[in-house]
């Protein structure tokens, strides 16, 4: 069975949302508080919702310091799978695994509400499950989601298939060329800004977010070596 690694921080609100899901797809889900050095053997980690270290500085620029960061560096260079979900992917950004950066949205309030997506590409550890340019419905939560990157990352990202999700209608927060996650160009460490936690179960409306973690079972590679 899969172990899965899901990093807990100070302020981590979408923590126990996560570990359900994984667990729930299959896998052997367990937390790792943001002082552990080990991930305990895992073969994916998931980094969660929330506001860690209450998102002072900048959303995500103290939690990337946390002790656990240099193991999920060390695993996510092994190959390993990681996935940061809204406040993960902003600690991603500033850890710098992955390109670009959150900034505050453009309306300067704080989105809450359903929006559809469309997956860009099925070649991630977090999206194989899906057809390329399947849309779904799924819930975004946060006040600093606006996707950014200078010139010459966009046009790589675009080029090289790196765009993982992106909005179809509504932009919740005026991210750059309606960005919605952005997976590495190893593509194996995804971040993403809508929770598809809260959407992968029938009892609240939708389910299709349930696929980004069957996608973690089925595709995702264990390292070969790493901190674990």
């Amino acid at each position: 069975m899969m172990r899965v690694a899901v990093i807990r921080f100070p302020g981590s609100n979408c923590d126990a949302d996560t570990l359900r899901a994984a667990r729930n797809a299959g896998a052997d889900a367990y937390y790792v508080w943001h002082r552990d050095r080990h991930l305990q053997r895992a073969d994916a980690v998931l980094l969660p919702g929330g506001f860690a270290f209450g998102d002072y500085l900048r959303a995500g620029a103290i939690a990337r310091f946390s002790p656990v960061m240099a193991a999920v560096q060390a695993h996510a260079e092994a190959g390993g799978p990681v996935l940061g979900i809204c406040n993960g992917f902003q600690v991603l950004c500033e850890a710098g695994l992955l390109p670009g950066a959150l900034m505050r949205n453009a309306r300067l309030t704080f989105a809450s509400l359903p929006v559809r997506v469309r997956v860009e590409t099925d070649d991630t550890p977090f999206t194989a499950a899906f057809e390329r340019g399947a849309t779904f419905m799924v819930p975004v939560a946060h006040g600093e989601g606006r996707y950014v990157a200078p010139p010459e990352v966009l046009r790589q990202l675009e080029a090289e298939d790196q765009v993982v999700l992106r909005y179809v209608g509504e932009n919740p927060n005026g991210s750059v060329n309606d960005i919605a996650g952005v997976t590495n160009t190893e593509r194996n460490v995804v971040g993403i800004m809508p929770h598809p936690e809260r959407a992968a179960d029938p009892l609240v409306g939708e389910s299709a977010g349930a696929k980004v973690f069957e996608s973690m079972i089925r595709r995702a590679r264990v390292p070969l070596g790493g901190t674990r």
